[in-house]
């Protein structure tokens, strides 16, 4: 049976205008920040319980100890928010540099600490950073997917998170999230009701090695995606669609 060829994006990644590699670094986890990430992980608890119904499934398979890299579908901003109250640590985020822009973002993100990535563009300071934080046994958490969905379901993976993979030798876990979407969650806040989503931890895997360069990229950046779309129900598997479970 032949690999599926690689799928395309239905409208070109986005390219960060900003460049600020000054900025990008592993944040120190200074006691400070980790009594911040807390407060923080506890208030995204508070508020999946009010704004939705959450059901969360295979926490088990996430690791507790040990580097590994958190791959995750991103369906709109509330993503973020059902990730870090459902996951029993806080790991680190890697954020598009451009939120920096935002002032109350700034403040939030600075406290929080984020490794800062350059959409688009060649990234050693950002990669630099992830590495350190798996040598530290750090988990790193990031969309493959390069930005929010346009068409709602999987769009074509790009290949940083293989990359990392690859390079560190760290397992990876997909995690998948559905009915995060943002407009159905603020129409059922407007007749104060509460949105089912659904966050999946998958089992952890190990990108195999046995090719080397591009290659290993796309291969790697296939299973990665593959092993998201299983975890998604069929409408959501988008570019994936011929994954089966």
């Amino acid at each position: 049976m032949s690999t599926p060829m690689a799928p395309s994006s239905p409208t070109p990644k986005p390219i960060s205008e900003v460049w600020r590699p000054d900025l990008t670094r592993l944040p120190a986890l200074t006691r400070g920040r980790r009594l911040f990430r807390r407060f923080l992980q506890l208030l995204c608890r508070v508020v999946v319980f009010v704004c939705t119904k959450a059901t969360i499934h295979g926490l088990e398979n996430y690791p507790r100890r040990g580097p590994a890299l958190v791959v995750i579908n991103h369906l709109g901003d509330p993503d973020a928010v059902l990730a870090l109250a459902a996951l029993p640590d806080f790991p680190e985020v890697i954020g598009k540099i451009e939120l920096r822009d935002i002032p109350v973002l700034r403040l939030v993100t600075d406290m929080l600490g984020v490794i800062w990535v350059h959409r688009g563009q060649p990234d050693r300071r950002a990669i630099s950073a992830v590495l350190e934080a798996f040598r530290q046994g750090r988990r790193v958490i990031i969309a493959p997917e390069g930005r929010e969905s346009v068409s709602g379901a999987l769009e074509a993976g790009t290949e940083g998170a293989a990359f990392l993979a690859l390079r560190a030798g760290v397992p990876v876990v997909p995690v998948t999230i559905t009915g995060s979407e943002f407009r159905y969650i603020e129409n059922n806040l407007k007749k104060l009701r509460r949105t089912p989503v659904t966050l999946r931890v998958g089992k952890p895997f190990v990108l195999p090695k046995q090719v080397r360069g591009q290659d290993a990229l796309r291969e790697g950046t296939r299973l990665i995606m593959e092993a998201l779309a299983r975890q998604l129900p069929p409408e959501y598997r988008g570019v994936y669609a011929y994954v089966e479970d």
